[in-house]
C-alpha cells in the first residue's frame, strides 16, 4: 500500500452529503460545523467561498474547493451579498430530512430569476476525519485548497452531477462513494499542480527506490526492518537507500518507520475494543511491551495508557 492510500483510507463519506440545490441570487449558505474536511464543488454557475479567515475564493463551474476544519465558511453569490445567511450543519444531513436535493431546506426557486444570471448548482460534502492516521493527511493540507476544471476529478464530477439530479433508492450510498472518488481525485490534482509544494512523502512515492521502500514500510509495518533489509528488498546498497530516503522524505527510513508505527498504535489504542498494550506492541513490530511504551512516549510525549485515557475523554467526531 502506498503512503497516500494509507493516510486517506480513514476519510470516508457516510451520509455526509449536506445537499445540492439550484441557487438563484442572492444567496448565502453558512457552513457552521467546521468539519475536518469539506468539499465544495460547483456543477454549474458560479459563486464565492468566503472562509472564516483568509481571502474569498471565486468558484466557477467544474471547480472544487476543500476547506480544512475547524474553519467555517460561507458560500455566496457575490462578496457582500445582501442575502441573509442560511446556517447549514451536519444536523441537516440526516436522511429523515428528505432527499439529497432538498436536505438543507435552502431557498430553491427552481426558476432562473434573471436571463443574464444563470442559476448555480452546488454540491457540498463534509467528511468526519478521525484518528492519527488521517491527521497526518490533514497536516499536509492548507486551510483552503482549490482545484480547477480539467483535472482527473472531472470524471467524478460528471457522475456526481448526474446522480444528484435524481432521487432514487440507494442514492445516498452512490453519492457517498462518488464523493470519496471526488475527494481523492481533487487531492491528487492539488498535490500534482504545477509549481506546488506537496509534502515530501507525496513526491517520494514517485521515486523508483524510495517509493518502493515506502510501499514496503506501509505494507509490512510490523516486519523487523533494518536499513540493510529494506535496501536489499529495493535493490540498492544500504548507503544509497539511507541517503536517498533521507533526502526525499526528510528523515531516515527507520525514523519514518517508528513514527508510522506509533501513528498506527495511537489509533489502535483508541479503538472501542482496544487490545492490550502488549498486543498492540506486537501488532506494530515490537516483541517487548516496555520497548514499545518507551518508543511511544518518546514520540508522543505520553505513555500508551495515558494516550488512550486522554482520547477517551476527547469530544466525539473530532480529530
Amino acid at each position: 500500500m502506498d503512503a497516500f492510500s494509507d493516510l486517506i483510507r480513514g476519510v470516508r463519506a457516510h451520509g455526509s452529503l449536506f445537499g445540492s440545490s439550484v441557487l438563484s441570487p442572492p444567496w448565502a449558505l453558512h457552513f457552521v460545523d467546521g468539519a475536518p474536511l469539506t468539499l465544495v464543488t460547483v456543477i454549474g454557475g458560479a459563486g464565492w467561498v468566503v472562509p472564516e479567515q483568509g481571502p474569498a475564493e471565486p468558484l466557477a463551474a467544474g471547480e472544487t474547493i476543500v476547506v480544512r476544519g475547524p474553519t467555517t465558511f460561507t458560500f455566496v453569490d457575490e462578496v457582500g451579498t445582501r442575502a441573509e445567511p442560511v446556517e447549514c450543519g451536519e444536523d441537516c444531513a440526516v436522511p429523515e430530512l428528505g432527499g439529497a436535493r432538498y436536505r438543507l431546506g435552502w431557498h430553491d426557486p427552481g426558476e432562473q430569476t434573471s436571463p443574464d444570471t444563470p442559476p448555480t448548482s452546488l454540491v457540498v460534502g463534509a467528511y468526519p476525519v478521525r484518528g492519527e492516521i488521517s491527521r497526518r493527511l490533514l497536516d499536509a493540507l492548507p486551510t483552503v485548497l482549490r482545484v480547477g476544471a480539467g483535472g482527473t476529478s472531472d470524471a467524478a464530477l460528471d457522475q456526481l452531477g448526474t446522480e444528484v439530479a435524481v432521487d432514487a433508492p440507494g442514492q445516498q450510498v452512490v453519492l457517498d462513494r462518488l464523493l470519496d472518488w471526488m475527494l481523492v481525485c481533487t487531492l491528487r490534482d492539488w498535490f500534482d499542480r504545477p509549481g506546488g509544494e506537496p509534502p515530501p512523502w507525496w513526491a517520494a512515492q514517485r521515486d523508483p527506490v524510495v517509493g518502493d521502500a515506502l510501499r514496503l514500510l506501509h505494507a509490512e509495518p510490523a516486519a523487523p526492518w533494518t536499513v540493510g533489509s529494506l535496501a536489499e528488498r529495493t535493490g540498492v546498497s544500504r548507503s544509497t537507500l539511507a541517503k536517498r530516503f533521507t533526502d526525499l522524505v526528510g528523515e531516515p527510513p527507520l525514523t519514518y518507520l517508528t513514527r508510522w508505527r506509533m501513528t498506527l498504535a495511537a489509533d489502535l489504542l483508541t479503538e472501542r475494543d482496544a487490545a492490550t498494550v502488549a498486543e498492540i506492541a506486537h501488532a506494530v513490530g515490537y516483541s517487548d511491551a516496555f520497548a514499545f511504551s518507551a518508543a511511544f512516549k518518546r514520540t508522543r510525549g505520553v505513555s500508551p495508557s495515558s494516550w488512550a485515557a486522554g482520547q477517551a475523554l476527547a469530544p466525539a467526531g473530532r480529530t
